[in-house]
């Protein structure tokens, strides 16, 4: 896994068996034996991209390292309904405990990567890529950044430690746009960070007032229509021209998955789409016995 490490996946996961089972899952201990053996299968029900198998296969075996999981689709691999992507074999008690805590770690990175794959797939002969960003679930961060990246999109700062972004509040707070970039640059030197600078503009006054100063890796165009955002790409590429400097072009702000394109083709690097994360839908998949 890219971001986590296996032993702070193992702390999320003993915290959701606590939330799922309590003190007992007295369901299942109320009709099936303990000696009871059993199989079930991941039945995808829709079609995407998989993710959350690696995750899965932590899961099962922190709950029951006896617990033996046969997988037929890896994470990233394009799925159909009617897909299995694994079954596991072992002690029914086990399976049935396992079971929900699996499928909805699964389905969330699989609707993510599934609507990452949709996103990008849209733009990929532009050279543009798509970035998710701070909009996610608490606690599962990582996981969703994960499949986000699982699903061919591309990963924006993890948390507020691993770039500088002054946004709308940082620069009015700051003074104006070249307080907030040199007092970035400043920061950095301070502290001996090589971080990132990326700077948010709302129009040409800022853009050519983040230029002047001459301090930002990126800019990001806030909530620019795809015409402001072809003169703002021109106006950047002309600068970079004249300085021999080159700078980085994000656009953000209400950009769906039918105005994705028209932000590409305006000339950008990156386009940001909260909605990978903060409003995806799942994709739909079941854990099934398998009869003999």
């Amino acid at each position: 896994m890219k971001y986590i490490s296996k032993e702070e996946l193992r702390k999320l996961i003993a915290q959701w068996f606590r939330e799922d089972i309590g003190d007992g899952d007295h369901t299942s201990l109320s009709c099936i034996l303990p000696t009871e053996m059993g199989c079930q299968q991941l039945i995808l029900k829709d079609d995407g991209i998989l993710a959350g198998v690696e995750v899965a296969r932590e899961v099962i075996n922190y709950f029951d390292p006896e617990l033996r999981m046969e997988v037929f689709i890896e994470d990233g691999a394009q799925v159909k309904k009617g897909d299995i992507a694994f079954r596991v074999y072992g002690r029914v008690l086990s399976l049935l405990q396992v079971e929900r805590t699996m499928l909805n770690i699964m389905q969330r990175m699989s609707g993510i990567a599934t609507t990452a794959h949709r996103y990008q797939s849209l733009i990929a002969d532009t050279g543009c890529r798509v970035l998710d960003t701070r909009k996610t679930t608490p606690g599962l961060r990582l996981l969703e950044k994960e499949a986000v990246s699982i699903g061919g999109g591309t990963n924006h700062r993890i948390g507020l430690y691993d770039m500088i972004l002054l946004k709308d509040n940082h620069v009015d707070f700051a003074g104006g746009i070249s307080n907030a970039i040199n007092g970035a640059k400043e920061y950095c030197k301070k502290n001996n960070k090589d971080l990132k600078i990326e700077i948010e503009v709302r129009n040409e006054s800022e853009i050519k007032q983040a230029l002047a100063t001459n301090g930002a890796d990126r800019i990001m165009l806030d909530n620019f229509t795809p015409e402001r955002t072809k003169e703002a790409v021109a106006i950047i590429r002309q600068w970079e021209k004249e300085n021999s400097r080159h700078i980085e072009i994000e656009s953000s702000g209400g950009i769906t998955i039918d105005t994705i394109r028209d932000y590409a083709l305006a000339g950008v690097d990156f386009v940001s789409v909260g909605a990978l994360t903060h409003s995806v839908k799942s994709l739909d998949m079941s854990f099934k016995a398998v009869k003999n």
